[in-house]
C-alpha cells in the first residue's frame, strides 16, 4: 500500500504574527495532532516564494490510516482548536496518495 498524506497549507499575512504562529504550531499543534492522528511523521515549511504560506505535512501508512484520521472526532477538535487561536488564518486542506517515489543513486 502507498504512503498517504495529509497537507496543511495555511495563509499568515501579518508578518508580526509568524513568528507565535510558527511557536504556537511547533510546540502545542504538531504535537497533539501528531499523537491525534496517528501520524507517522510529519513536517512544516515556509514557502521562500510567499513567506505569508506555511505548511504542515502529515504522513500515514496509507489511504485508509489516514481517511481514519482525517473523520475523526480529533481532526474537528484540531480544526477548532486552531480556528479559535488564529481566526484570521485561511487554510486549505489535501489528503494525497503516493503516486510514485524516486531517490537519487
Amino acid at each position: 500500500m502507498p504512503a498517504a498524506y495529509f497537507v496543511v497549507r495555511a495563509t499568515v499575512t501579518d508578518a508580526a504574527k509568524r513568528p507565535a504562529f510558527d511557536a504556537w504550531y511547533s510546540r502545542e499543534h504538531l504535537p497533539d495532532a501528531m499523537k491525534s492522528f496517528g501520524a507517522q511523521r510529519a513536517w512544516r515549511c515556509w514557502s521562500l516564494s510567499d513567506p505569508s504560506l506555511h505548511q504542515a505535512t502529515y504522513q500515514f501508512a496509507d489511504q485508509a490510516a489516514l481517511e481514519r484520521a482525517a473523520s475523526s472526532d480529533h481532526m474537528k477538535r484540531l480544526v477548532d482548536d486552531f480556528n479559535r487561536d488564529w481566526p484570521e488564518v485561511t487554510r486549505t486542506r489535501d489528503l494525497l496518495l503516493l503516486a510514485e517515489e524516486v531517490t537519487a543513486t
